[in-house]
């Protein structure tokens, strides 16, 4: 069966909208020869395909040559790229700044020099307003090399002026170099390796935290300086556990578009990061109305035009919006209520396919089946358990691991004890092939692998026994992940309560807001 997310041109033509379509059959018949029409054609019979198939493209459409297909596709790809950025100049500081550079360098070819600097002066002041260091030192660049190549008599002292101006900007280049660095380290690191799991783990992120974190990071002012920082403190205190530390540095990171609205435009993928991660840190602290609110504003963001602006922000704002939706309902315990929402997710998991990467697949699949399982509906639960388990690629194996042990929870709330015995030897298998097990995870393995077999009396008493033996753990830096993934606790709870796992969810945020 053909992929759908095989082809790179197939994939740009699926996220066009109808007016970029529109513009780009307008932009192609005004600047191509006739001989080149067949771009069209090519574009027409892509359009109408749901997956890629070159064969179908060259049976329907006798004019398009097999050995020319390859060019065709590469002009096309290239047609279309330009037409987009001619209808979306207007929506990209970036992109913005890029043509004012393009319009200086054509007045300086024409010997224009004054009307060049007078377009220079311009971009440095725009890349001011946003924080664009890099436009500001190629501007500069620029700049420089007409001074010194030309007689322009702007004022005596521009020699002066310019040089303590590349100064001070190579400082900060250099600092956001650093501190952008440390983030994405820090990032890959908890990518590679999760939370920090025991006290080796702990040494070796804080030395290397130590050892790349500049000492004068807070001297410096600029918003990407204190984006960076903030991040990179951020992802330190998450792989640490250490949440206070994490939901101080995420309120830092949003603050900073609070009092720069205007970079909300230029980099909207980091406020929505922003927004995620305080979200998260909401969550794990139990800060529920501050949750609230916090999920609110998102929500308007999200729905706002800077959210919609383009298909990028609608579908990270989609995905860290409905996690957080989700996750209200996780604090609430009200798991009926927020089962509501898995037909919207569905259906913009079909939506986005395309652009959506399979660990945020993988992650609302997880979410959805813990849902079920709180709710009651062990057997939806399964169904959704079952797309991770069978999951062709090796990812994100945290969550393979704690879908195998929900998995065989719910098989065992089914009473399908038939199969449990061939489950149990699976879990085994792939938690044996697992490093450095938490004693959360060893303790719960350890439990189903013997409790199924018990009877009812004996299996309260070994309920109560895990229970007893997990609670201390709950508080613990180095085990609180394991709860992260499965709220294991609540589980024990019910079954020696006798009461639905939303029931106990539902009275521990009633506790908490009295």
């Amino acid at each position: 069966m053909p992929n759908r997310q095989a082809d790179e041109l197939f994939q740009l033509i699926k996220t066009l909208e109808k007016g970029e379509k529109r513009n780009f059959k307008l932009y192609v018949s005004r600047n191509i020869s006739s001989d080149e029409l067949k771009i069209i054609t090519l574009f027409d019979a892509i359009d109408k395909m749901d997956v890629y198939d070159e064969e179908s493209i060259l049976k329907k459409n006798p004019s398009i040559q097999k050995q020319q297909l390859s060019n065709l596709k590469a002009h096309l790809y290239k047609q279309i790229l330009t037409s987009l950025r001619l209808i979306r100049n207007d929506q990209s500081v970036d992109i913005q700044l890029h043509e004012m550079l393009d319009h200086a360098r054509i007045l300086y070819n024409k010997g224009l020099y004054h009307q060049s600097l007078k377009i220079l002066q311009k971009i440095k002041e725009l890349a001011n307003s946003y924080n664009q260091i890099t436009f500001w030192v190629q501007a500069l660049f620029f700049e420089k090399k007409i001074e010194t190549l030309h007689i322009t008599r702007s004022f005596d002292d521009r020699a002066e002026i310019l040089a303590g101006e590349m100064n001070d900007l190579s400082a900060r280049l250099s600092m956001v170099g650093k501190l952008s660095n440390l983030a994405l380290q820090l990032y890959g690191w908890y990518i590679k390796n999760g939370h920090v799991r025991d006290e080796k783990d702990v040494a070796s992120i804080k030395q290397f935290y130590q050892q790349n974190m500049p000492e004068d990071a807070v001297e410096f002012t600029g918003f990407y300086e204190k984006l960076y920082l903030s991040q990179s403190q951020a992802w330190y205190g998450f792989i640490l556990q250490d949440m206070l530390s994490y939901y101080k540095h995420c309120a830092r990171w949003v603050d900073l578009f609070e009092k720069e609205p205007n970079m909300i435009k230029v980099e909207p993928q980091q406020f929505i990061k922003g927004m995620h991660n305080l979200l998260n840190a909401h969550f794990m602290l139990r800060n529920d109305k501050k949750f609230e609110t916090d999920l609110e504003r998102f929500s308007a963001f999200c729905s706002s035009k800077e959210g919609e602006a383009n298909i990028n922000n609608s579908v990270q704002g989609f995905v860290y919006l409905y996690l957080a939706k989700i996750n209200k309902h996780f604090l609430q315990g009200s798991f009926s209520e927020g089962l509501k929402l898995v037909p919207e997710i569905e259906e913009k998991l079909q939506t986005y396919e395309l652009q959506l990467d399979k660990h945020r697949t993988l992650v609302f699949y997880y979410k959805i089946a813990c849902m079920y399982f709180g709710y009651g509906d062990y057997a939806k639960a399964v169904e959704y358990l079952n797309k991770i388990i069978h999951w062709k690629a090796d990812l994100r194996t945290d969550i393979q691991c704690y879908a195998r042990l929900l998995h065989l929870i719910s098989h065992y709330e089914l009473g399908n004890d038939m199969i449990i015995e061939s489950q149990v030897k699976s879990v085994y298998r792939f938690m044996s092939n697992m490093k450095n097990l938490s004693s959360v995870e060893t303790s719960i393995f350890a439990f189903l692998r013997k409790v199924f077999s018990l009877s009812r009396k004996e299996m309260n008493e070994h309920l109560q026994l895990l229970f007893d033996e997990l609670k201390p753990l709950e508080n613990n830096p180095l085990e609180a992940r394991s709860f992260l993934y499965l709220d294991i606790l609540s589980w024990l709870e019910s079954k020696l309560k006798g009461v639905p796992v939303q029931a106990i969810i539902a009275e521990k945020f009633r506790e908490r807001n009295s």
